[in-house]
């Protein structure tokens, strides 16, 4: 379950306060003392995976949201479109180790305010925090060169129009499959019955032409679904 820290908004002296979702305690370790050493930055919380955002931002409202890029149970290729719609005040900002355009671009199609490699220092994140909370794309200063490309990124950088055509359910059903989870595990996870994991599950199926389990597993490691190996 999720970490909760200090709850306290104080408006007035301007706090900034952050959700860190990562699977990874050493990461979130690493980010958090990277982010107590910003002034006017409170951490909110912490999560370890996709589900567990959306439960936190049904109770809580951060101002920001750093979303590693490779979350179980609704990833950060998913996330940010789902929560842009549903909790339009908060702002993400994707945490990635990948350095090339195509994931880039589908971080920017995915909704996400801003796009930080790891490795970032904690005077880069402070600019990153104000750059989206001014209204801008944020974009890490090691990946600069890759703005020029953007334009240019081929049509697989691109969200794949099938899996555009999920509902929301549908998306997180097909990854949690994807991530092997059974029929009675997706039904506690999402707290629906069953019958309705069997119900989306073949509404998907329908709508991408695939009728079994290993199939959907390929087009969710095509698709960035979920990351091979991860």
């Amino acid at each position: 379950m999720f970490k909760r820290h200090d709850s306290k908004l104080d408006r007035q002296a301007g706090t900034i306060r952050v959700l860190l979702a990562d699977d990874h305690e050493l990461v979130r370790a690493g980010v958090r003392a990277l982010l107590e050493k910003v002034e006017h930055v409170k951490v909110a919380g912490e999560v370890g995976d996709g589900l567990e955002v959306l439960e936190f931002l049904r109770r809580d409202n951060p101002d920001v949201l750093l979303l590693d890029i490779s979350m179980p149970r609704l990833n950060g290729m998913e996330a940010p479109g789902r929560i842009t719609r549903e909790f339009p005040s908060v702002r993400v900002i994707v945490l990635s180790v990948h350095q090339n355009s195509e994931y880039l671009w589908q971080a920017i199609n995915a909704g996400a305010a801003g796009y930080l490699l790891k490795r970032a220092s904690a005077d880069e994140l402070e600019r990153a925090l104000e750059t989206i909370l001014q209204g801008r794309f944020y974009l890490s200063s090691e990946l600069a060169p890759l703005a020029k490309q953007l334009p240019m990124v081929p049509v697989a950088g691109l969200r794949c129009k099938a899996l555009e055509a999920l509902t929301d359910r549908q998306r997180e059903i097909l990854q949690l499959i994807a991530e092997g989870e059974t029929t009675k595990g997706i039904a506690l996870l999402l707290k629906i019955s069953a019958k309705t994991v069997e119900y989306h599950r073949a509404q998907l199926m329908e709508r991408l032409n695939i009728f079994d389990l290993a199939g959907l597993v390929r087009f969710a490691l095509r698709t960035g679904v979920v990351a091979d190996g991860a």
